[in-house]
């Protein structure tokens, strides 16, 4: 018989010192050679790895797996169930809080250049057309006390130049001018059940102007019950949510994808006008790319030209394949 994903789990649980999420599992069978006796072709194996153990647990009664907690679900060997102690679960989400909290070594600017790489370079985000962004600098702001829930730490735009002929844009502005948007980002190192609530309402918040708005993070919770939550705000506000990934940036992407919106806000676009000058002059750096019918990026982010470089003496992190590239 060949070898199954819960021969998989089972020979990770038997040596584990407490019990595990499926994505832990997966991740510890791959560190230690296991996932490549699996016969499977399927993009996301680690999945399959989660249903199984799901399955085999909720519909077998005489199973080697047990069910410890919820929210998220961890998996232990029934044969070991006797070396739990009874606080194993509220240990285990005390370290959870801990690691949540650990140092970086990077600011959260630093992440600003791997958005704009992957908005300009990424074609499941950008679907072959050239994003441009521009970071926007909260301290050029004129103080009003809510500043941080007006201004997006970043905004980009897109501008059909290349990809439409010249009289095609210049009839779209005689008419309708849908051709330009307007995206929004607001940035965080991670997120967490201790962040993710103020974090995506500060982004709902400070991208209500444009055409898409997303939540950007590098960390974020691997918990079934978290990333739920997350869909469930992304669903009912229309704020997408990207992770980046900097171990492998190429392999960044959308969690949930943004809800377009058909028309800017022009109230608030006015009052970011009003108060940060790098708002400002964006406006009137893509107004005159339009007019002029050509890109200017020297007034835009630069897009790293060796982004793994940038990576690993910027934020210390080697480029290498992910569990999940």
């Amino acid at each position: 018989m060949s070898y199954s994903f819960l021969d998989l789990a089972y020979d990770v649980l038997k040596q584990a010192t407490q019990p595990m999420i499926y994505q832990e599992i997966w991740k510890v069978g791959q560190d230690r050679g296991l996932t490549a006796k699996l016969e499977t072709s399927g993009k996301t194996p680690w999945q399959s790895l989660g249903a199984r153990l799901y399955v085999e647990v909720r519909d077998n009664d005489d199973g080697l797996f047990i069910k410890v907690g919820s929210r998220p679900t961890r998996f232990f060997l029934k044969e070991r169930a006797a070396e739990l102690p009874a606080d194993a679960i509220s240990k285990l989400e005390k370290e959870e809080g801990r690691k949540a909290e650990k140092k970086t070594e990077y600011h959260e600017r630093d992440l600003h250049p791997l958005l704009t790489y992957y908005a300009n370079s990424n074609p499941s985000f950008n679907r072959g057309r050239s994003i441009y962004t521009k970071t926007i600098m909260h301290e050029k702001s004129t103080k009003g006390g809510y500043n941080e829930w007006i201004h997006p730490d970043m905004v980009g735009f897109y501008l059909p130049l290349d990809d439409w002929r010249p009289n095609v844009i210049e009839f779209n502005r005689l008419s309708d001018n849908n051709s330009l948007r307007l995206f929004s980002f607001e940035i965080k190192k991670g997120l967490n059940k201790a962040n993710y609530r103020e974090s995506y309402f500060q982004a709902v918040s400070n991208s209500s102007w444009a055409h898409e708005g997303y939540l950007v993070a590098v960390d974020i919770l691997q918990d079934d019950e978290f990333l739920a939550e997350l869909e469930r705000l992304a669903s009912s506000f229309g704020i997408g949510i990207i992770q980046l990934d900097p171990t492998d940036i190429d392999a960044s992407r959308i969690l949930y994808p943004a809800r377009g919106r058909a028309q800017l806000d022009w109230e608030t676009i006015n009052k970011l006008c009003e108060q940060n000058r790098d708002f400002d002059r964006f406006l009137q750096d893509v107004k005159i790319d339009y007019e002029s019918k050509r890109i200017h990026r020297n007034e835009f982010d630069d897009v790293p030209k060796d982004i793994a470089k940038y990576i690993k003496e910027k934020l210390k992190i080697d480029q290498e394949p992910g569990p999940y590239g």
